[in-house]
């Protein structure tokens, strides 16, 4: 155990079958998971709350000091900070990983989805707290996880809140990226309106793109496509800051800026995540066909994101087949990517029948205005599970949970305790 401020920290580590569905095949993988409690006499009778981050690919949270949404959570939990299989601490997928596995990467990569991070969390559970059921809290895709862990194992969950992450159940990757276009749209135009002056600049980087081999610290060629995938930053709270002061900075006399392409390189080059690339269209896959790249192919029929459109608009969080061509990080994971674009028979992550009879308290907030989620598609989900409540607010983006301090967090507490 060490202690930072407001809260002691315990690392737990568990071997875990690679394939739940098949453990007698021996293959293990380890997850790691870190243990928060405020600080003082442990209380073992405590509840667990789980915490499922957002991705796919992404690790838990390393906290530095009980603020925030862990803070209150600290006040009646103790706080499991989940790193989901493949990610962080937990058998790391890496390029290492793909160089060492070739063309067994992709068969590898199918046991990385929501319903196996499920089990993992079930095995951990009955290794922590035996039969007692525990809270979760599901940021985004946790709260993807969120919804697969009600449908495979309701009798683990005691109450689960969810920040931002009530996907469509139904919805094909084709309807989620038609979706979500429109969105992207606006949160650039609405990064337009409010630094005008940055229309004329992003035009000229991308123009000089065009004209010049422009290589970023690590060798990769910055192209105007790749440029345009700054746009991910847009759906939280301070992106459009963020963005604009990037681009504030671009330029170096007649040439782009050392400072700007190492941030640039940075922020698309995928090597801490590739997940988040590989499994982007995955977790929608339910056996209803093939994703095959449903962000490229929906994109083929929006002229307003042509590259000489006006103004050159960004993308959103959307992965494309040249970015496993051209990025360094992801180049590694070209074929399996490929492969998993190709792959019909994923299995079903949500249970209609079962979600609609929940019996377990649900609570949930919907950011009206959020880029990466469809607000329409989780009413539509939120109105089909039972004993689910929610908030519809437009008051924070996509990192609600996050920036408004422990507000998020403690409404949700409130709306599944019947207190609001």
């Amino acid at each position: 155990m060490i202690h930072l401020p407001g809260m002691a920290v315990t690392d737990h580590h568990f071997s875990v079958p690679l394939d739940h569905g098949a453990p007698e095949s021996g293959e293990e993988i380890t997850v790691f998971a870190r243990e928060v409690v405020a600080p003082g006499p442990v209380r073992d009778d405590l509840p667990w709350l789980l915490y499922l981050q957002g991705g796919p690919g992404g690790k838990s949270p390393r906290p530095v000091r009980a603020d925030g949404w862990l803070g209150h959570a600290l006040r009646t939990h103790r706080v499991l900070l989940l790193d989901q299989r493949g990610t962080g601490r937990s058998t790391p997928v890496t390029a290492a990983t793909a160089a060492r596995l070739g063309e067994g990467l992709a068969p590898y990569l199918r046991h990385f989805r929501a319903d196996a991070i499920v089990a993992d969390a079930e095995l951990i559970r009955r290794r922590l707290s035996g039969d007692r059921p525990w809270d979760t809290l599901g940021q985004s895709y946790g709260g993807f996880v969120t919804l697969t862990y009600l449908s495979r194992a309701p009798e683990g969950l005691r109450t689960c809140y969810v920040t931002g992450g009530l996907p469509g159940l139904t919805a094909t990757a084709d309807e989620v990226y038609a979706r979500t276009y429109p969105r992207v749209k606006d949160k650039v135009e609405r990064y337009y309106a409010r630094f005008p002056g940055d229309v004329a600049t992003v035009r000229a980087v991308a123009e000089h793109l065009a004209a010049n081999d422009v290589r970023l610290p690590d060798g990769d060629r910055l192209t105007v496509r790749r440029l345009r995938t700054l746009g991910m930053a847009l759906g939280t709270g301070d992106g459009a800051e963020r963005v604009h002061w990037l681009f504030e900075g671009a330029w170096d006399g007649p040439a782009l800026a050392d400072a700007f392409l190492r941030e640039v390189m940075a922020l698309t080059s995928f090597v801490d995540n590739p997940l988040y690339g590989v499994f982007q269209e995955a977790i929608y896959a339910q056996g209803d066909g093939a994703t095959a790249w449903a962000a490229e192919r929906v994109m083929r029929d929006l002229p307003e994101f042509a590259p000489a459109a006006e103004p050159l608009l960004f993308t959103g969080e959307m992965f494309y087949p040249w970015m496993f061509r051209e990025i360094a990080g992801l180049r590694p994971f070209r074929e399996a990517a490929e492969a998993l674009a190709k792959a019909d028979d994923w299995p079903p992550l949500y249970d209609l029948a079962r979600l609609a009879a929940n019996e377990v308290p649900v609570a949930a907030i919907i950011y009206h205005d959020d880029m990466y989620v469809d607000a329409e598609l989780s009413l539509r989900t939120a109105r089909s599970v039972g004993n689910l409540r929610y908030w519809v607010t437009n008051e924070w983006e996509h990192d609600g949970v996050r920036a408004s301090g422990d507000r998020v967090l403690s409404r949700l507490m409130d709306l599944a305790g019947g207190r609001v």
